[in-house]
């Protein structure tokens, strides 16, 4: 009789399946924080990526979310109808739409951000804070490099 409490060890063995899996319970305490003010995992990346970098054009946010466009557009229609971001032409360039934060949305992503810190704490509570920070100096400068070759700047 197979255990299925237990997980199979070659899968342990691989650090993009143990991410993904550690991941999931990260996600979870997020999405249930989110829930609470009728928003999604897409919709706090939106409001977080506007409140660190200011108003950005719809590629650019895209880009700095590593979404397909088409992806965010959606989000983006939600957000304005609830009345957190805004969309204008950009001046420099009328092809494209400008995204920003409503105050309302500035007032939001303000709200979320220590909400999302506070999310993480506990799936992650088996290490010391050392081991906490240690592990997401290791997963940035991973994914840093990663961006690096997505991006041709490795």
């Amino acid at each position: 009789m197979v255990d299925h409490s237990r997980r199979p060890p070659s899968l342990l063995a691989q650090p993009s399946y143990l991410a993904s899996q550690v991941s999931k319970f990260g996600r979870r305490h997020l999405e249930a924080a989110l829930e609470e003010r009728g928003l999604r995992l897409g919709h706090q990346a939106v409001l977080s990526a506007l409140d660190d970098f200011g108003p950005l054009s719809q590629q650019q946010l895209a880009d700095a979310l590593d979404l397909d466009k088409s992806h965010l557009v959606g989000r983006l229609d939600e957000l304005q109808h609830r009345g957190l971001v805004t969309r204008s032409q950009d001046p420099a360039d009328r092809r494209r739409n400008k995204v920003a934060l409503t105050p309302e949305g500035q007032a939001l992503a303000s709200e979320l951000r220590p909400v999302a810190i506070e999310s993480q704490k506990g799936f992650l509570d088996t290490l010391t804070a050392a081991e906490q920070k240690t592990l997401t100096s290791l997963l940035r400068r991973v994914l840093a490099a990663n961006d690096a070759d997505r991006w041709g700047k490795g």
